[in-house]
């Protein structure tokens, strides 16, 4: 049984090559083969392959079966994982940058006042 670490490790570094992003945009709409998601690359089709493993093994992508065919498809349950960890992140962000709108604010109005 993998954590939710294990899991957040794998999805981040499925997710830290810029093809695989790609992929996952492409899936996003539905669908589509290897062939499909090897089109618009500049590399090898078994290149493609290999990336789609990195997906698959991520959980971020399932395979289907369609008589000879094995469409590739989006798999969400990761990325929702991975969007609730960041979202602690952003709060922290947002009230960071929220503190600084304010000291902005309260210096402009020093500034303002002070004639300069």
């Amino acid at each position: 049984m993998t954590t939710q670490a294990e899991r957040l490790d794998r999805t981040f570094a499925a997710l830290a090559h810029p093809a695989r992003r790609a992929i996952l945009a492409r899936l996003a709409r539905g669908e589509a083969s290897v062939a499909d998601l090897a089109r618009p690359f500049r590399m090898s089709q078994p290149a493609v392959s290999r990336h789609l493993r990195v997906l698959e093994e991520a959980g971020l992508i399932s395979q289907g079966r369609e008589a000879q065919r094995r469409p590739r498809r989006l798999e969400a349950r990761p990325l929702a994982e991975a969007d609730v960890w960041l979202r602690r992140y952003r709060r922290y962000w947002e009230r960071t940058f929220a503190r600084l709108d304010d000291l902005l604010s309260e210096l402009q109005g020093v500034k303002g006042k002070g004639g300069r």
